[in-house]
């Protein structure tokens, strides 16, 4: 990634517009007097650089503000309408897809069964032809500016690609961005997906204005994405946060499918839940699932917690040790990581009070007094859009970063310059 600005651009030009839109963007200052007062720039420079946002066509004027005492001003709007991204989430055993406009709020989303260990071929090519038919139906044809996209697995982030992920065979390095920046003409940004979603309950959920949190996915697979001091943290590789497979037990009975054993992730998560559930059902200790069984010829982390709900002792006993096998984990990294808050998702998570109070009660029985005093622990009221919202602000956010702003702005958009991939902000 180059640091250096484009001809025709001095770096602090690049500085004072990227701050000046950033502002706007982020719906924190609406007019030219508070860009002077808030960002520390001079009368003179905030105009110049508003009359250059204006004419590359990403701010535009709208009603008068109102009056403070002395002649009022035009509030600015961002243009979000100027462009669209698209975005998608993939999970292990779903695709989530999404057209959005460039201030992430989501215009249009598909969501369907997908196997991803079916491989980068198939599960990329039934993406494209989603974000087609996406593109197709779209009302307003604004062109793609970026596509951000979250993948259930370790993501080397600076260069979009996973590194052997465990539940996702044939991707260890397989170029997504790559394959999508060449397909849409237009930059890409590839992330791991608890990333995203965490990105996206600090920006549209209930983790808005919090500095220090802690987003947990509970499905298939466990990971966390962390945020600290108001942005993400992604690690020196981007590995950070993967706690699935934290070794939880000195149990060389079950294997996780990351070939260690004892990992969180194999004993707790909803492939522990489905897998342990079946295995009850057809022991019959379980009437319950031993029903479904029958019925459905299967058993998900579903049936074992609808079946706890309803009071099965078996499916009771298994959803209570998930919770508690997670809430240590979840304890330690308080004790370490002192978060305000912890934002739980995933079909795991949204599965009932049983495993939610169970985990309540590990975290804060095992933290430390003043890291659990004023902790909140909270399910994701965004659910599945959590995904979707946050591969939105991954890709507008470094399309309008710093690093990649000034090498597309004097063209009027990024629509075009797959390259810039590789122009956004690194960690």
């Amino acid at each position: 990634m180059s640091s250096k600005p484009p001809e025709g651009l001095a770096a602090d030009q690049v500085d004072s517009l990227a701050a000046v839109l950033g502002a706007v963007r982020g719906s924190r200052l609406r007019t030219r007097p508070d860009l002077v007062r808030r960002l520390g720039l001079g009368r003179n420079v905030v105009s110049q650089r508003v009359t250059q946002l204006m004419d590359f066509g990403l701010l535009d004027e709208g009603q008068l503000a109102p009056s403070t005492g002395g002649r009022p001003s035009r509030e600015l709007r961002f243009r979000a309408e100027a462009g669209c991204l698209l975005v998608a989430e993939l999970g292990a055993t779903e695709l989530q897809a999404g057209l959005s406009d460039l201030d992430g709020s989501l215009l249009a989303q598909r969501t369907e069964p997908c196997d991803v260990a079916a491989g980068p071929e198939a599960t990329l090519a039934r993406l494209q032809q989603i974000f087609d038919e996406l593109l197709a139906e779209r009302p307003v044809q604004a062109p793609v500016w970026g596509v951000g996209i979250g993948v259930p697995g370790p993501v080397e982030f600076s260069r979009g690609r996973p590194i052997a992920p465990p539940i996702m065979p044939g991707w260890d390095g397989y170029p997504v961005r790559e394959r999508l920046s060449a397909i849409y003409q237009a930059p890409a940004w590839v992330d791991n997906d608890v990333n995203v979603m965490a990105l996206g309950e600090l920006r549209a959920g209930i983790g808005r204005n919090e500095l220090e949190l802690l987003y947990v996915k509970v499905g298939t697979g466990i990971g966390a994405g962390l945020i600290s001091a108001g942005r993400l943290h992604r690690g020196a590789q981007g590995a950070a946060g993967d706690i699935g497979h934290v070794s939880v037990l000195d149990d060389d009975s079950v294997l996780c499918r990351c070939g260690n054993t004892g990992c969180l992730e194999a004993l707790a998560g909803g492939y522990a839940l489905s897998r342990d559930g079946l295995a009850i059902a057809r022991s019959g200790r379980s009437p319950a699932l031993a029903d479904v069984l029958s019925a459905t010829s299967q058993i998900t982390a579903r049936d074992v917690i609808a079946a706890a709900g309803a009071g099965d002792p078996a499916c009771l006993a298994l959803v209570t040790r998930s919770g508690r096998l997670v809430g240590r984990v979840l304890a330690t990294l308080v004790n370490f990581y002192n978060p305000s808050l912890i934002v739980l998702g995933g079909q795991v998570s949204s599965g009932g009070d049983i495993f939610l109070g169970e985990l309540r009660r590990t975290v804060y029985g095992r933290s430390t007094a003043l890291a659990a005093r004023d902790l909140r622990i909270k399910t994701s009221p965004l659910g599945d859009r959590a995904g979707l919202l946050g591969a939105a602000f991954l890709a507008a956010d470094q399309l309008f970063s710093r690093a990649c702003l000034g090498h597309w702005i004097q063209n009027g958009s990024p629509a075009g310059r797959p390259e810039l991939s590789g122009e956004g902000v690194a960690a």
